[in-house]
């Protein structure tokens, strides 16, 4: 098995932003091969304690104190690199995905799915349904427009033109990220009827395969929302699998995605001690509000963010994954990272507050392999500062010791994902 934690004991109070500037144990997070912690040999990287003192005194010429950040590096073997503040909680912002990602992946498989049911009360007569469509929302975090229209196709080949009924709507039903169920009944019946598009369905149609139809379902009644229904199933259609989705949450850093699969694992107060328990970070570590760390009540210390990210790999490896089927990498050039500046290899996440920018991951190197990370900046002013500090970092790192690349994200096409009754 990989294992757990390891403790690290400062014997010394070094005055310099090298190592941990705390009077505390410091946690490194080991990889070994049982869970036992053990007490890992102290060691600081010259090359990474130059590249952290550079990267706090460029922030701190340009008004940021060292108060405000916060520093971790360390190797895949457990040694501690560099570290400011490392136990210090601070506002991590989007980096609260990695623990969602952490909570989802050792909750559900890799491979689990969110089904939608669409079913009717009544019945067909010519090419109009007598009776209600049910819309009964299995908690897919990602149902878009492309997917209701693929619905509406298919209730076309059932011979449904016309719906002389009321669109119902039941448990949890969200789309394209609306989690208010009165407004994705409404993005429903436009998708599915072809007369009430507008430029921004258009534009997501046209992603769809050459040949893919546009339905014409009118429905005639208004919308209800109930808190659950019966009758006759018609079609159900699955989520991408929830790797994908995660994958998907992290490249755009998508807030809504994060909530309602945080909703979905019963809220912070449930996830924050199976967090624990999975990182071995202390709990005083971690304060989580939400799933997709919207507001300043998200902390994180440095090395619990790190210790996030390893025990993350540790459920992708056993679920064959990796951190780079989860999160985009470097060379991909989308999402939050379309406009940084990274090493192909290094794969990413990234979290923006107004006063706050973080990052957080693993460069991939030739020289000291496997190199986790964590910066959390604060400060109030251009963000870009803290971009261009942060894209330095890795980049010096990679300048030393080279990029040589281990994890690449593995191939995956979309299937059909409509389960015919």
């Amino acid at each position: 098995m990989w294992n757990l934690v390891a403790l690290w004991l400062v014997a010394n109070s070094l005055d310099r932003a090298l190592l941990v500037n705390s009077p505390l144990m410091a946690l490194s997070v080991l990889l070994i091969q049982n869970s036992v912690p053990v007490l890992a040999q102290s060691g600081f990287d010259p090359i990474a304690a130059q590249v952290t003192e550079k990267h706090l005194q460029t922030l701190q010429s340009r008004g940021y104190p060292r108060s405000l950040q916060g520093v971790w590096i360390q190797n895949q073997g457990g040694q501690l690199l560099a570290s400011h503040q490392g136990d210090r909680p601070l506002p991590v912002a989007s980096l609260t995905k990695i623990a969602t990602t952490l909570a989802a992946l050792s909750t559900w498989h890799r491979d689990s799915r969110f089904v939608t049911t669409i079913a009717t009360n009544g019945s067909l007569s010519g090419s109009t349904l007598v009776g209600d469509l049910i819309v009964a929302g299995g908690a897919d975090p990602l149902f878009v427009w492309e997917d209701g229209i693929k619905i509406g196709n298919y209730l076309e080949t059932l011979g449904i033109k016309r719906i002389q009924g009321d669109l119902v709507v039941t448990s949890q039903f969200y789309m394209n990220f609306a989690t208010d169920r009165v407004q994705s009944a409404g993005f429903f019946r436009r998708a599915i009827n072809r007369d009430l598009w507008d430029g921004e369905v258009l534009t997501q149609y046209e992603t769809l395969s050459r040949g893919t139809g546009r339905p014409q379902i009118t429905i005639t009644g208004t919308v209800r929302i109930l808190p659950q229904a019966t009758g006759r199933v018609l079609v159900q259609y699955r989520s991408l699998p929830l790797w994908q989705i995660l994958k998907q949450m992290n490249i755009y850093s998508n807030n809504i995605i994060a909530d309602v699969l945080m909703t979905n694992l019963g809220g912070t107060g449930k996830v924050i001690p199976k967090l624990v328990e999975l990182s071995g970070i202390p709990s005083q570590e971690i304060r989580l509000s939400n799933g997709s760390g919207l507001g300043q009540s998200n902390q994180i210390s440095p090395r619990g963010v790190v210790a996030l990210l390893i025990a993350l790999q540790k459920q992708a490896s056993a679920q064959g994954l990796s951190l780079a089927d989860l999160f985009p990498m470097g060379e991909c050039r989308c999402g939050t990272i379309q406009d940084r500046y990274f090493s192909g290899g290094d794969i990413l996440k990234t979290g923006t507050l107004s006063d706050v920018s973080t990052l957080a991951g693993v460069i991939q190197t030739r020289d000291r392999g496997l190199v986790w990370f964590a910066l959390l900046n604060r400060g109030m002013g251009d963000i870009s500062i803290f971009h261009q500090a942060q894209e330095e970092v890795l980049n010096s790192l990679h300048r030393n010791w080279r990029e040589f690349v281990v994890w690449r994200p593995q191939s995956w096409q979309d299937s059909d994902r409509l389960i015919p009754q």
